[in-house]
């Protein structure tokens, strides 16, 4: 099957398309996701893609980025070396490889792993045929496509993915990585799903990684959900590293069953347009949820954060700490939303959004929000923008430092607030290393991993006493 020919994104080129493939999309389908799909295309034709005139896409506006042509492949991408394209070379970091490839799963040695301790993980299309059942219990539970097309029309077109299961009381004995990469010579526009499964007291730590190839311009639309488990555990972190000519829509969904754990960690160092829908749900009491953020823009790059946290039971916690630093003519958007139902008694909720201009072009727009229905409640929430604290600049130039370098110093410690809860000690280590670099403008898109840029050939130097904070 040839790819579809390079065209801009429209509503009607993909219901179109959905009439003239609906046959093949759906070949694997067991009849609950068939009917999964057909009434995510329904919702679609009504839905269509976001525009400005929706209040949550008001301040970012994908014209720009639908009127490219893009191609869209129906088959996945051949001919590639994964040990070639999916390394990582952080010293020390013990992780089991996923590799994606232009949205699709790529295999380097069989398509769906099962270890001995019963976790699964691989192909969400072979998981769907090997383990239909498992994969029906969870698959389009958690991603809400009535009001959402991008989620609607992803539902529509998945065909593969990422599938990854910890069953009950299994914790997962390292890392998991996922390294989605882009990579193709004309324009493409890209979907997977992943399905991600954390039982009941079980554990797992996943590096999620965006990377682009080359310079060519792409267009992704990838959807995640997770289940967690009762007293499960969950540690998340979304690193994106994408060139400047590409889009990036991420919607995660998490849904915590009682007493569930969350740390959710989100890096955007690079992109083109980055937009991330992180949607918590509280399914049950005494759950916690801690989200951090940080975003270094330059350039015209544009971020786009929305967090809408829902605590549906009692004696839940949340928080939520973002952080920016802007220059030239970036533009960074933080929109979050806690919803506190009547019968949530006892929530705890916190949001912070703090970022940095560095220049008089750059721009934040930042709606940090409660929505209240019960008294019984501790919830705050703030948002600050502004230039470095000239006082603290004073305060190092009078101990003999330079103006660039306490400049480098502030920007850093402002950062770090943020970097410093990544609970891998050598993916820390790493991540401290990119956003020196980025903060020194040094940090081009890599040739692999968004992980690949500082190695024991081409160290990081970063001339700057963090004793002096």
């Amino acid at each position: 099957m040839q790819p579809e020919t390079k065209e801009i994104l429209s509503a009607e080129r993909f219901i179109n398309l959905y009439e003239k493939h609906r046959e093949f999309l759906s070949a694997q389908d067991t009849s609950h996701i068939a009917a999964l799909r057909d009434q995510a295309m329904k919702s679609f034709t009504g839905l269509g893609f976001p525009d400005t005139s929706l209040e949550s896409w008001r301040l970012t506006d994908l014209d720009e980025s639908f009127n490219r042509g893009y191609d869209y492949h129906l088959k996945p991408t051949t001919g590639v070396d994964f040990h070639k394209v999916f390394r990582c070379n952080i010293p020390h970091l013990d992780t089991a490889i996923i590799g994606q490839l232009n949205g699709w799963y790529v295999s380097k040695d069989v398509p769906l792993m099962e270890l001995g301790n019963g976790i699964i993980m691989g192909s969400l299309a072979e998981a769907r045929k090997k383990y239909p059942h498992l994969v029906e219990r969870y698959y389009g539970t958690m991603a809400n496509d009535s009001a959402d097309g991008f989620t609607a029309l992803n539902t529509a077109f998945a065909q593969d993915g990422v599938f990854i299961y910890v069953p009950d009381n299994v914790k997962s004995p390292r890392p998991v990585q996922l390294i989605n990469v882009i990579h193709f010579e004309e324009n493409l526009f890209l979907q997977s799903r992943n399905l991600i499964v954390v039982g009941a007291n079980a554990g797992l730590s996943l590096v999620h990684c965006d990377d682009s190839y080359n310079h060519q311009a792409s267009f992704s639309n990838i959807v995640t959900e997770i289940h967690i488990g009762e007293h499960g555990v969950m540690d998340h972190y979304k690193l994106q590293n994408i060139n400047n000519n590409s889009t990036l829509v991420s919607s995660v969904f998490f849904r915590m069953d009682a007493s569930a754990q969350l740390a959710s960690h989100y890096i955007s160092l690079n992109g083109g347009l980055l937009r991330n829908n992180i949607r918590v749900h509280f399914n049950g009491p005494h759950g916690h949820a801690a989200i951090y953020g940080i975003y270094l823009m330059d350039k015209r790059q544009h971020v786009d954060n929305q967090v809408y946290v829902d605590h549906a039971f009692p004696d839940c916690s949340s928080s939520e700490t973002f952080k920016g630093i802007l220059d030239e003519h970036a533009h960074a958007i933080f929109n979050g939303h806690v919803l506190v139902r009547r019968d949530a008694t006892k929530t705890d909720a916190r949001q912070s959004n703090k970022n940095i201009l560095m220049t008089d072009t750059a721009r934040v727009n930042s709606k940090p929000f409660l929505e209240i229905y019960n008294d019984d409640v501790k919830c705050s929430h703030g948002s600050t923008t502004g230039q470095l604290d000239q006082e603290s600049m004073f305060y190092l130039r009078q101990r003999g430092i330079g103006e660039e370098t306490a400049r480098m110093l502030l920007m850093f410690a402002f950062a770090d607030e943020v970097v410093s809860k990544i609970a891998i000690p050598e993916l820390r280590q790493r991540i401290e290393d990119m956003v020196k670099k980025r903060l020194q403008g040094e940090l081009q898109i890599c040739e692999q991993c968004v992980l690949h840029c500082n190695t024991p050939e081409h160290p990081v130097e970063f001339q700057i006493d963090l004793s002096k904070i």
